[in-house]
């Protein structure tokens, strides 16, 4: 399986197609491409048995789609957990690494990074981890974009990207704060939200807002 692909599915695992339709729109602002890639992909993973695809509704995984999507996304993350924890990396420079390190991991090597963290249950940016008999809780998949205006939500993890990481880290939005959503800004423009953690008001570009996830 090709590493596009794997990204695929972790994506479309994250966005909830693992009980729901995921749009094309969304798979293509989360992986920063254009739509017309996004589609090309969709029709060779429902080729493949990896994804159910529904024209205008969206794309879902099969059953063989999520036990990949699940494998690769434990493994994932358990790295990414590890490099913060142990080696002191900085949030924003894991996924790289954790992208290297998942495909030449096995299945003992993983569970005992898993036993020696002391089995997380979510990465360092708030993503689900399953454990090693698939078993999780599943994660909110409400952006912050779909939040109503005057709305008050928690952040609750973010999309594992390193400019999105750093820019957040700029914002100083952090996992955990609670936030009350101001206004959206139209034509695609930024989401003004009032941190009630620190009392700050922050302007969330429109792109950002669909990789923030609350509840």
């Amino acid at each position: 399986m090709t590493p596009m692909k794997e990204d695929y599915l972790k994506i479309i695992f994250e966005l909830g197609g693992r009980q729901k339709k995921v749009s094309n729109k969304q798979i293509a602002i989360s992986l920063n491409i254009a739509a017309g890639s996004v589609t090309e992909m969709v029709n060779k993973m429902a080729a493949e048995g990896l994804a159910e695809h529904t024209p205008y509704a969206g794309i879902s995984l099969t059953n063989r789609g999520i036990r990949l999507a699940e494998d690769l996304v434990r493994k994932h993350r358990i790295w990414e957990d590890f490099l913060v924890e142990k080696l002191g990396y900085a949030l924003p420079d894991v996924h790289d690494e954790a992208e290297v390190l998942e495909h030449v991991t096995s299945p003992k090597l993983i569970d005992a990074l898993d036993d020696m963290l002391g089995n997380p249950t979510h990465c360092p940016h708030g993503g689900v981890i399953p454990d090693r008999q698939g078993h999780y809780h599943e994660d909110s998949h409400t952006v912050l974009n779909d939040a109503a205006d005057g709305e008050i939500v928690t952040v609750d993890r973010f999309i594992d990207n390193h400019d999105l990481l750093t820019y957040l880290g700029d914002l100083k939005l952090d996992i955990g704060d609670q936030l009350k959503v101001l206004k959206h800004d139209p034509f695609e423009g930024p989401v003004t939200v009032q941190n009630l953690t620190d009392n700050a008001e922050l302007i969330v570009s429109y792109k950002a807002a669909h990789y923030i996830f609350v509840k």
